[in-house]
């Protein structure tokens, strides 16, 4: 019996660390289905240094805590500084979550800013698509959410959480209040 718990237990710890919480903002979405965390090779280009950065811990828990304090705690401020800190906004999924709550603050023009530079960095970042086209809802550019919409349906297809949650919101009239 103890040669099967020294077997057991740290299978069973591995297991739940792997299946930690991930760096996601799908619940900021309304949904309750996580997305992935920032993977090294999917938002950096080639021959860039940015995958040592994304897979360090230390990164990885700071990351984590401004997820945190986001999406649980709904401390905007506080998540832009602690993503600040990391030096990393130049990553896709730090400059979306730091246009994220930058939205959620109201201030649209640093919001833009920092959507721009996800997509900058990965041009198919479905979640930035995504918060930039409620972005765009916000403003009153309904052509222009249609588009990330569209956007979002080649890149993750209509049946992703990201495509219904932009599609949910450009189905409320115009000038209903949004929750996401």
């Amino acid at each position: 019996m103890r040669k099967l718990s020294m077997l057991v237990v740290p299978g069973l710890v591995a297991m739940t660390l792997a299946a930690a919480p991930v760096l996601s903002s799908a619940y900021a979405a309304g949904s309750d289905e996580p997305s992935s965390p920032p993977k090294s090779d999917s938002s950096s280009k080639k021959g860039k240094k940015k995958s040592s950065s994304v897979s360090d811990p230390k990164f990885l828990a700071a990351y984590r805590t401004a997820y945190t304090a986001i999406y649980d705690n709904h401390d905007y401020t506080g998540a832009i500084g602690q993503l600040k800190s990391l030096k990393r906004d130049d990553v896709a999924d730090v400059a979306n979550l730091i246009g994220y709550s930058y939205r959620k603050l109201g201030d649209y023009q640093s919001s833009k800013v920092y959507y721009e530079l996800a997509l900058k960095d990965d041009p198919n970042h479905v979640r930035t698509w995504q918060y930039y086209g409620l972005w765009q809802l916000e403003q009153g550019n309904r052509e222009q959410a249609q588009y990330h919409l569209n956007k979002i349906a080649s890149l993750a297809g209509t049946d992703s959480s990201e495509y219904r949650s932009l599609a949910a919101a450009l189905d409320k009239p115009t000038g209903a209040t949004l929750v996401y």
